[in-house]
């Protein structure tokens, strides 16, 4: 069954599927009424009603968790749609319904904000750039490689970074001087503003802040165990920032088609790698039951890990193969 497409429609075939055979889920649904996929009105996406459309959707959303691991991640890139010129928000009432079964929970929204979106031709709404691409997982045990994902780019944050300032930290070093704190939380406070702007020099960190009890105000609301309570209990906070160096929840791509246009809508390769990287390890088993050309078993097969896809599109079938098999001897495919 590994590295194979099957021809079929995914929620019968899921079904004969056996329990937690899956590491990780990748698949983008045909979108409620919004492009037409060759496929014969057959499959989801063509239904007469958003209500029916969200139910086909957590049908096989469901059947997706039960084949993935117990330590393993489904991710579904969901799009929107205006409806009598209000826009719907279907991709939220689906995470909100997949939530609701508590047989997965959500881990992060993953916005992809595309380099070239599509232009409207309604002049009184802004141009739709982004789209999110939901991470559930089955438990807390979900396999997360934090520093594998987008891992190209640390390269070029450490060359961009600027040499920090010689007087870096020298107002904080003020403000512990005549502050109201006790003499140890002082020496303290110095401490850790020392090793704050070693950090900084050292390029693991990008800047830092820090608040000094009864010259900074508490945030609003804190909560036990937060900055709050450092700031109440030892009199200070430091405050690391990451800068460019964080892995946020926001990538950017630009929209992607094949070159011979035989799919209306191909979602990027470079996301789906570096979810893939981000989210399993080689030799993982990856499914997309929304095979469609191909991209999701692409980076799979690159990146050395097995894949199952299911397509009942027969002409996606055959492009996605041919696909697969160019980019396994042209790395061309593969950013």
């Amino acid at each position: 069954m590994k590295n194979k497409i099957i021809l079929g429609d995914c929620l019968s075939i899921l079904k004969t599927i056996e329990n937690n055979t899956f590491d990780l889920v990748i698949t983008s649904p045909p979108y409620f009424q919004q492009r037409d996929y060759g496929n014969g009105n057959l499959g989801i996406g063509n239904e007469k009603t958003e209500e029916e459309y969200l139910e086909n959707l957590i049908n096989i959303f469901r059947e997706c968790v039960r084949v993935t691991n117990s330590d393993g991640v489904i991710v579904f890139n969901i799009g929107d749609k205006y409806i009598n010129g209000a826009l719907s928000l279907i991709p939220y009432k689906f995470a909100i319904r997949a939530i609701e079964d508590k047989k997965s929970f959500l881990v992060n929204q993953l916005t992809w904000s595309k380099l070239n979106p599509t232009p409207r031709q309604d002049q009184r709404k802004l141009i739709q750039s982004t789209e999110p691409f939901f991470i559930f997982a089955k438990s807390k045990d979900y396999y997360f490689d934090l520093n594998n994902y987008l891992k190209h780019l640390d390269h070029i944050n450490k060359n961009i970074r600027n040499s920090p300032s010689d007087k870096l930290g020298k107002k904080y070093f003020e403000l512990i001087n005549t502050s109201d704190l006790s003499e140890e939380q002082k020496s303290n406070a110095r401490k850790s503003l020392n090793e704050a702007i070693l950090s900084v020099h050292k390029g693991e960190i990008e800047s830092f802040r820090m608040k000094i009890n009864g010259i900074h105000k508490l945030a609003y609301g804190g909560q036990d165990g937060g900055r709050n309570n450092q700031i109440k209990n030892n009199g200070f906070t430091v405050i690391k920032i990451s800068g460019n160096k964080m892995k946020k929840d926001i990538i950017e791509s630009p929209v992607e088609i094949t070159r011979d246009n035989n799919h209306p809508a191909v979602y990027p390769i470079y996301i789906i790698q570096e979810l893939i990287k981000l989210l399993s390890k080689e030799d993982y088993f990856i499914l997309d039951p929304f095979c469609g050309s191909g991209t999701t078993c692409i980076a799979a097969n690159n990146l050395k890990r097995n894949y199952l896809g299911i397509e009942i599109n027969p002409e996606y079938v055959e492009l996605a193969n041919e696909r697969i098999k160019k980019s396994s001897c042209n790395q061309e495919f593969f950013i």
